[in-house]
Formats: C-alpha cells, sequence, structure tokens
C-alpha cells in the first residue's frame, strides 16, 4: 500500500480514536454531575424510602463476594435502620452453576431480613436490566440503590431516565481487589448505558409481574 494512503488512513483513525474518547468522557462528566447529589455515604440524613435495590457483584461458591458482601450489609442496615422497608435483590440466576439469587437471598434470611420484605428479580443480568425490570415488572415509582460508589453514578441515572426516582447509598467498606480497573472500566459501561437510554432498550426477559406492593416473591424452600 502507497504511503501517502497509510498517513491518510492512520490520520483518519486517530481522528476517530480523540472524538471517541472526546465523547466517553463527556458523557461521563454529564452522567456523575448530574447524580453526584443523590448519592449518600452515611446513613445520617439518609433520606426514608420505601424499596432498597441491592445488586448482584460475583459469588465465591455460596458465599458472597466482598463486593456483594458490603452491599447487602448496607442494605440489611438500611433495612434494619427502617430507612427502607423492602428489599430487591437483583442479580444472575442464567446457569446452575452460579446461582447468585440464592446466596444473596439466604444471605439476608440468615442475617435476620424479614422474608416477606424481600422480592427476587432473577434476570437482573446487567445496572440496565435491574432497573428497567424494577420500573416495568416490579412496579417501583422510588428507589435507594445500594452499590458501591464506582456504580452508582450509572444506576441513578438510569433509574431516573426510566421514571424511577433514584438515591444511591454507597456500600464502599474497606478496599477490593480490582478496584481501580472496574472504575476504569465504568466509563465504557457509563458511555453505554448512556445508549441504552437513549434507545429505551428492552432486557432480554421480562416475564410475569410482581408488583412490590404486593407479595413476596420470596420462596420459603430457599430458605437453608
Amino acid at each position: 500500500m502507497h504511503k501517502s494512503k497509510l498517513k491518510k488512513y492512520f490520520k483518519i483513525a486517530l481522528y476517530l480514536a480523540i472524538i471517541g474518547m472526546i465523547s466517553i468522557i463527556a458523557v461521563n462528566y454529564y452522567v456523575k454531575s448530574s447524580t453526584k447529589k443523590n448519592i449518600y455515604y452515611s446513613i445520617k440524613k439518609f433520606p426514608k424510602n420505601d424499596v432498597g435495590i441491592i445488586f448482584g457483584a460475583g459469588i465465591n461458591g455460596n458465599q458472597p463476594s466482598k463486593y456483594l458482601k458490603d452491599r447487602l450489609d448496607a442494605g440489611i442496615m438500611l433495612w434494619k435502620a427502617k430507612r427502607i422497608n423492602k428489599i430487591l435483590l437483583s442479580g444472575d440466576n442464567g446457569r446452575d452453576e452460579y446461582d447468585e439469587l440464592t446466596v444473596m437471598k439466604n444471605y439476608c434470611y440468615n442475617h435476620g431480613v424479614d422474608t416477606t420484605k424481600i422480592f427476587i428479580d432473577y434476570a437482573g443480568f446487567d445496572t440496565y436490566s435491574t432497573m428497567y425490570r424494577a420500573k416495568h415488572i416490579f412496579n417501583i415509582k422510588k428507589a435507594t440503590l445500594i452499590s458501591q460508589k464506582y456504580h452508582l453514578n450509572r444506576a441513578i441515572y438510569i433509574g431516573q431516565k426510566l421514571g424511577i426516582k433514584s438515591s444511591g447509598y454507597s456500600a464502599n467498606n474497606g478496599e477490593y481487589l480490582g478496584y481501580n480497573y472496574v472504575c476504569f472500566r465504568e466509563y465504557i459501561s457509563v458511555f453505554k448505558a448512556f445508549f441504552d437510554v437513549l434507545r429505551n432498550r428492552e432486557p432480554r426477559f421480562l416475564g410475569t409481574k410482581i408488583d412490590i406492593n404486593g407479595s413476596s416473591n420470596f420462596s420459603k424452600d430457599d430458605k437453608r
């Protein structure tokens, strides 16, 4: 290939890369600046809410990962402090060998949460799916989102754009393996979420409606 053509293609690729980076940075700035006021780091002055949503974050066998344990502990603490009345657990239950939801609900049950106040979203495969299903399956209009700080801006943004009045509670507690990496990866996740909202993406699974104001779908058979 002629050198001038190679130079031309390199310039085009470089310009596209620069435009892409500027777009990602701009979207992240917009999402973070529009949601940071809705994130709380302490139970003091934390607003009461009917529903708290806890997002799945990986398991080790039948135990929650450090990320997930801290999210569950924060949600249980908010429930015991009466800052939330109900808990929606949302995670990946897509295959037999990886079952976040059973680990999550057993953890809540074993730590004293009233099972009639626990609701289960078995198809929360990503944050957008969790928030979309919270709105359209569980009929949630207002929620406290419980996760680590790096994830809350995106979750709140999606919730608000889908019509759920959302606030976030930071579950950060100590250090996390790979935290710098997940913070870096979040830039791409926020960018993707922006376009998911823009095109009103529908999750792969919807299913039967379970009203958050009705009976819990916590299965008694899963207690152990």
